[in-house]
C-alpha cells in the first residue's frame, strides 16, 4: 500500500536547488526539506555571516508554514546543521527570538559541508 503523500511547493520560500519538494505532507504531519539560505528574489545565498544566513533560513521555513496556514508553533521537531559549532551561540540566539515561547524537540549537528557553501541548514516536522 503507497501512502497518500502530498508534494508542497511554496510560494515565497526559493526553488529547490535538487530533485526535491520544499515539504511533503502525510496525513496531518508535514515533512520540511532542510532550508538554506538562499533569498528567493537573487537565487544566491545571502550575503554576510552566520547571523544573515540564519535569518534568510528561519524566513525560508516560514514562508513553507504559510503556504500551509500555519506558523513556526506547528512545528513539533527541529534539526540544526552548522558547519561550526563555534556558530551554535548565535544561530542560537535567533532562533529562540524566532520560535518565542513555542520550544519544538531539536537536534543540532555539525557537518562537515552544507549546499552551495552555507553555514548553516534547518530541516523540521510539523503538525497541521
Amino acid at each position: 500500500m503507497t501512502p497518500d503523500i502530498e508534494l508542497v511547493t511554496a510560494a515565497g520560500a526559493p526553488e529547490a536547488i535538487g530533485p526535491y519538494s520544499h515539504a511533503a505532507k502525510v496525513g496531518n504531519l508535514l515533512f520540511c526539506s532542510g532550508q538554506i539560505p538562499i533569498d528567493p528574489e537573487t537565487k544566491a545565498i545571502v550575503p554576510g555571516g552566520i547571523e544573515e544566513q540564519t535569518r534568510q533560513v528561519l524566513t525560508n521555513i516560514k514562508a513553507v508554514m504559510a503556504s500551509q496556514g500555519v506558523e513556526l508553533s506547528a512545528i513539533a521537531k527541529t534539526t540544526i546543521f552548522l558547519t561550526s559549532m563555534s556558530d551554535f551561540p548565535t544561530v542560537n540566539g535567533l532562533y529562540a527570538e524566532a520560535f518565542g515561547e513555542h520550544k519544538p524537540a531539536r537536534s543540532t549537528i555539525q557537518v562537515a559541508g552544507l549546499p552551495l557553501g552555507s553555514l548553516v541548514e534547518i530541516e523540521c516536522i510539523a503538525v497541521l
